[in-house]
């Protein structure tokens, strides 16, 4: 296991933030079923808590973990998407109820290869990824855009990546368990 991989695996378990590469832009990142931390991440970036954040999983046997019911609709969107998609589902489960809106969704997106995907897989939990910015400012497209605060209020900044070329953050689409689908982004 690299150093980056332990030293977050270190840091998300003892309830800390991480800043970390992400399948789209960097992220702001923290264990998704612990309360403190995602409260954290709401200071960080100055960010109203009425506004959620995404969880990434690593498979579609995680995600089943962390909503009640999954729309048949969301297996064909994941299966055919060939950008990262963030879907947002009603009813969640076992996550921290700051990160749930109050219509009672989350948005998740599956995350299947990269950092994050290892992370998941060696922490076995979801994690929160929100964009590495103060609330209402541009999303950095890359490490080189991300604030001094952002730098300086995370417990570990992952190495890896950071000459990575500009990306953009995911597709948002939204699934109600009425068969409604809404492209959100």
């Amino acid at each position: 296991m690299n150093e980056d991989l332990k030293n977050s695996l270190s840091v998300i378990k003892k309830g800390g933030l991480l800043l970390y590469p992400t399948d789209t832009v960097w992220g702001i990142g923290c264990d998704a079923t612990n309360y403190e931390a995602v409260q954290k991440i709401f200071e960080l970036k100055k960010r109203e808590d009425t506004k959620t954040m995404i969880c990434l999983v690593n498979s579609i046997q995680m995600l089943n973990q962390y909503i009640e019911e999954i729309p048949e609709t969301a297996y064909s969107i994941l299966k055919y998407a060939n950008t990262p998609t963030t879907i947002i589902y009603d009813r969640p489960l076992r996550l921290s109820e700051n990160l749930i809106a109050q219509d009672n969704t989350l948005a998740i997106r599956v995350v299947q290869t990269g950092f994050c995907n290892e992370l998941i897989k060696h922490f076995k939990k979801p994690i929160v990824s929100t964009s590495a910015n103060i609330s209402g400012k541009p999303t950095p497209k890359v490490f080189q855009e991300i604030d001094n605060e952002i730098l300086k209020g995370v417990d570990y900044v992952v190495t890896l990546e950071r000459h990575k070329k500009p990306s953009k953050p995911s597709s948002i689409i939204k699934l109600s368990s009425n068969g409604e689908v809404k492209v959100i982004r």
